[in-house]
């Protein structure tokens, strides 16, 4: 009876170091797993923004934190409204408004802008060209864009804050190639009182 005994109680500790190796071993690939994931997420996927300066108040404002979806046109094309992150000539991310597409002509007057001649809807700044209006002025405050045709490939874009904002009507930035976009933003996750999906 001793020796069995003895036997368990030496066999025992054994098996409990085999199956903490076993645990350590599963817990260090779940991490490489993961790690693997975020690349790939961080990389290919979704890409943190940071928003510097104001060209798209009054709907995003400096420092604010938003998640870019880079796989979206891959599948597809861009849509007007959409908000896209694209490499401007200068080297910076832009983070600006998709107000044209490839073939379609634009015209900016005032407040007013025209694609293909007809005026269009811009729920996005609605509230705040009527304030505008109603103090007597203008929202945007640059000079007029007159008619262009966008080019295959490429994109107008402007930011939210018409009066502040280097854009698709800036000869330095000009229309924006589809290889220079890098994703559509979808969702400001900072500050977190700010959290919310990006609406088009």
């Amino acid at each position: 009876m001793e020796e069995r005994s003895q036997e368990q109680s030496y066999t025992e500790p054994v098996a409990g170091a085999k199956s903490a190796k076993s645990e350590t071993w599963e817990w260090i690939k779940a991490l490489l797993i993961a790690g693997v994931l975020v690349v790939i997420i961080r990389w290919l996927l979704f890409s943190p923004f940071i928003v510097d300066g104001a060209s798209m108040q009054p709907n995003f404002q400096t420092a604010e934190r938003l998640i870019v979806n880079k796989l979206i046109y891959d599948i597809r094309a861009p849509k007007r409204g959409e908000v896209i992150v694209f490499h401007a000539p200068e080297g910076k991310d832009y983070i600006k408004r998709v107000i044209a597409l490839p073939g379609e002509t634009v015209k900016v007057e005032g407040d007013k802008v025209y694609i293909n001649g007809e005026e269009i809807d811009q729920p996005y700044l609605k509230e705040a060209i009527e304030q505008a209006h109603q103090e007597g002025r203008n929202y945007n405050r640059l000079a007029n864009y007159a008619e262009q045709k966008v080019p295959d490939n490429e994109l107008f874009a402007m930011g939210d804050n018409r009066s502040n904002s280097k854009d698709s009507r800036d000869p330095s930035v000009g229309f924006v190639p589809f290889e220079k976009v890098v994703g559509r933003a979808e969702v400001i996750f900072w500050p977190l009182n700010k959290f919310s999906f990006i609406h088009f």
